[in-house]
């Protein structure tokens, strides 16, 4: 089983360069499953109906998220569709799920959504949680894949080795910084701490840097916006799974830029 999972989608640049790197890679890999977390898509903040469907009809089978996801308008939504997963360690009340069930002719794959709770939301443990879902899911397939939307590269790698063996690979999100250390895990679990970001290759983690400068410099809050021109990039990683056993078989990082 191919399966190719892109990194946070921030903006409109970021969903440009979906556009125009994702066909690219489907020839290259011909990847069984497109995955992506769009939590960032709309604005660099939260998700839209409109863009949520803009998302799927370029082949992305399933749109992951995490703290971000919850722009009250985009909640009906949230609720009602399968297609974009919440994390799953919030409350059982809060809209929306945290795990899918993808299917292709004989070919099924478990994708599981968390959120890391150090320096973020006291949420329910990933690990709890994590651990109970993969077991669950274990029952309709052995090829698992989480997504892990967390701050700390601690708690990322922690949850790494809790589910190695457990899940196919452990793939982590929020950072926007892709990490140098994909690896196989012992029992099987290719790992990833942070897969990086679609978006401006020029700005601060997806955003115009002068605003950026001028926050941190002045130390005054404010809110930042995504440039709307500049060059784009796409950062991703492709993962081959053993369709039997569910072990990771191969993981590796992709990085397309804009001249």
């Amino acid at each position: 089983m191919r399966v190719l999972f892109l990194g946070d989608i921030v903006g409109s640049p970021g969903r440009k360069a979906v556009k125009e790197f994702l066909p690219v890679l489907r020839e290259e890999y011909a990847p069984d499953f497109v995955i992506a977390n769009a939590e960032n898509a709309a604005g660099g903040y939260g998700l839209t109906a409109k863009i949520a469907e803009e998302l799927l009809a370029l082949g992305i089978d399933l749109l992951t998220s995490g703290n971000h996801i919850w722009k009250r308008e985009f909640l009906p939504y949230l609720q009602e569709t399968e297609k974009v997963l919440r994390p799953a360690n919030y409350p059982e009340e809060a809209p929306g799920r945290g795990w899918a069930l993808l299917e292709k002719g004989a070919l099924r794959l478990g994708v599981i959504n968390l959120e890391g709770r150090i320096f973020m939301r006291p949420l329910g443990c990933p690990f709890r949680v994590s651990r109970k879902l993969a077991q669950t899911l274990r029952e309709k397939t052995p090829c698992i894949l989480v997504d892990f939307h967390a701050e700390a590269t601690s708690e990322k790698i922690a949850l790494g080795w809790w589910l190695d063996g457990q899940v196919s690979a452990l793939i982590g999100t929020h950072t926007h910084v892709p990490t140098a250390d994909a690896r196989l895990l012992p029992q099987g679990t290719a790992y990833l701490t942070d897969v990086g970001m679609c978006g401006l290759a020029d700005g601060v983690i997806g955003m115009r840097r002068d605003q950026a400068l001028e926050m941190y410099l002045t130390q005054v809050p404010r809110k930042l916006e995504v440039p709307k021109k500049g060059r784009v990039k796409l950062e991703a990683v492709f993962l081959e799974l053993d369709q039997i056993s569910g072990r990771a078989l191969k993981i590796e990082p992709i990085r397309r830029e804009e001249c």
